[in-house]
């Protein structure tokens, strides 16, 4: 039988499930103790264990632990319609129709896998990040100090026989289709690998080279006989502040592993290579996020999704029709006007930049964690990515269009909102992909205005806006609406009919120290999402 490095030269194009772990999360295998020798629980043991499992599938539904399923529409959908919350039997029937009953298994990535790995983070004991059970730090700073360019170490990584670096250049389209590839096919999926994000190339070319980018911190690793990419990581230079400092830091993200290649440890060796590269640039802080629970979040953030094209969502099992409900009504309750509502709401144009600018400066002050940009780099986020304005829009869609950014102009005040689209892969016979919608940035001057009622009308001029962005959306043939517990996300997610995935998105930052940011939920007074300003591509 062919060696996994064959298989891989073999196989350019290999859709295969043999292996179903996260190509964005460090590879820790776990280990299980099946021998005879092993220690067994006893029967009371077991049964309080099943219970206690029971206990915490039911507490998914009541909203006291984290619904498992990719929308919970038995508790969501039907409590927003009026329909009373099912009796005990009825949950526990609705867990087998949604899924949940890996959750009475010990399945759930929640309650299973991640836990059990986290005994099993060698590598992040040796990183300068915050270890799980540190107490909150006194004050915010650094773990360990800059080096000197001259203490960076200056040859790259070892790697496993038969395999080199390369370092891409995402100005050659030929690089940027291999990623591309290599991502389309690897990167992160669900637990059963239907779906899978699957970022076009114009996508990942306008996310890994905005103002400032470095053409280092685009890492591959290659096959060394045939030069296929197998595996990739990148950075993008970004400036955060965290509370009240502020610092220069890289945002990694598409940490990517061939499937095949997955026990062959490459990801704590590109995670180190990249930190050499950004280390090279003086710089020795980082944010990025992972699915796991590593050590040590700063933040733990919920997926949301907000259902356009129900049939289609259905079809493909991304969603599931609620007990006591019909897909006809299903489908009326998601329905969606044809016409946005806000007077004044357009596109983006060159001119709005500066204003822009300036307004999300000031909204991004609400936040403990937040994303600082230059009038340059909202350009190249708001703006550049536009797609060919010359080119006829399909489905008011623009060829080579990644960006959908609309500001209103009103004598109330001035707002701002920015989409950007995430395709998720999926493996049914009926349908390709599920073309997904995904919330950026937004901002509003009613933020700022004087009164006592000014978190309501906040709240109101966020509904409309992102009520008119899902129009938005529906008009250009998107399925699905995404979002994330962060920012004023939570004032207006439940409202317009968004629903808890089973999908976390854990925020962790590299060599700093802070305590606890709110996301999913209220951290030391501070209302859910606010604490976090950052939304990572």
């Amino acid at each position: 039988m062919s060696n996994p490095i064959q298989q891989v030269i073999d196989t350019t194009h290999d859709s295969g499930r043999e292996d179903r772990s996260s190509g964005s999360e460090p590879e820790h295998p776990t280990h299980v103790d099946n021998s005879p020798d092993a220690p067994q629980a006893s029967s009371s043991k077991r049964k309080k264990k099943k219970k206690s499992k029971v206990g915490r599938a039911l507490d998914l539904l009541r909203g006291n632990a984290a619904p498992h399923p990719i929308v919970d529409h038995a508790v969501t959908a039907g409590q927003g319609d009026g329909v009373p919350p099912p009796a005990t039997e009825a949950i526990l029937q609705a867990l087998n129709q949604l899924r949940l009953v890996d959750a009475l298994k010990g399945k759930s990535s929640e309650t299973g896998r991640a836990k059990h790995a986290l005994g099993e983070h060698k590598f992040w004991a040796t990183q300068p990040v915050p270890q799980l059970g540190d107490q909150p730090p006194i004050e915010d700073g650094y773990i360990e100090p800059t080096k000197a360019i001259k203490d960076v170490r200056q040859e790259p990584y070892p790697l496993p026989k038969d395999f080199e670096w390369s370092i891409l250049d995402l100005n050659d389209p030929k690089q940027i289709k291999e990623v591309y590839d290599l991502l389309s096919l690897n990167y992160v999926e669900d637990d059963e690998a239907a779906f899978r994000f699957k970022y076009s190339a114009e996508f990942l070319e306008w996310a890994l080279k905005p103002p400032g980018y470095k053409k280092e911190w685009h890492i591959g690793v290659r096959v060394s006989s045939n030069k296929k990419l197998v595996a990739f990581i990148s950075g993008v230079p970004i400036t955060i502040r965290v509370r009240q400092n502020v610092f220069s830091a890289s945002e990694i993200n598409y940490l990517c592993v061939h499937k095949k290649l997955r026990s062959k440890r490459l990801t704590p060796v590109l995670i180190k290579e990249v930190t050499r590269q950004v280390n090279l640039c003086s710089i020795a802080q980082a944010i990025y996020t992972v699915g796991l629970l590593l050590p040590t979040p700063v933040a733990t953030c919920r997926y949301y999704h907000r259902l356009i094209n129900v049939q289609k969502l259905i079809d493909v099992k991304f969603a599931h029709v609620p007990r006591d409900m019909t897909l006809a009504r299903m489908i009326r309750i998601y329905k969606l006007d044809s016409k946005t509502t806000l007077p004044g709401l357009r596109e983006i144009e060159e001119k709005d930049i500066p204003e822009v600018a300036g307004l999300f400066a000031r909204y991004m002050q609400r936040f403990d964690m937040a994303s600082l940009m230059t009038v340059d780099e909202v350009r190249h986020q708001f703006l550049s990515g536009r797609g060919e304005l010359d080119q006829p829009p399909e489905h008011n869609r623009r060829p080579r269009q990644v960006v959908w950014t609309y500001v209103v102009e009103s004598s109330r005040d001035r707002l701002f909102l920015v989409l950007l689209p995430s395709i998720d892969g999926d493996n049914s016979p009926k349908h390709d992909v599920v073309e997904a919608c995904y919330l950026f940035y937004y901002a509003s001057d009613v933020a700022f205005a004087p009164g006592e009622d000014t978190e309501a009308r906040l709240k109101k001029r966020l509904g409309q806006l992102i009520g008119d962005a899902l129009i938005i959306a529906n008009r250009a043939k998107f399925d699905v609406f995404n979002a994330v517990s962060l920012m004023d996300n939570m004032t207006f997610l439940e409202e317009l009919k968004f629903g808890a995935g089973d999908g976390l998105l854990n925020f962790y930052l590299y060599n700093w120290r802070t305590s606890a940011l709110a996301g999913a939920s209220t951290v030391g007074g501070v209302e859910a999402g606010r604490g976090v300003g950052v939304v990572m591509l």
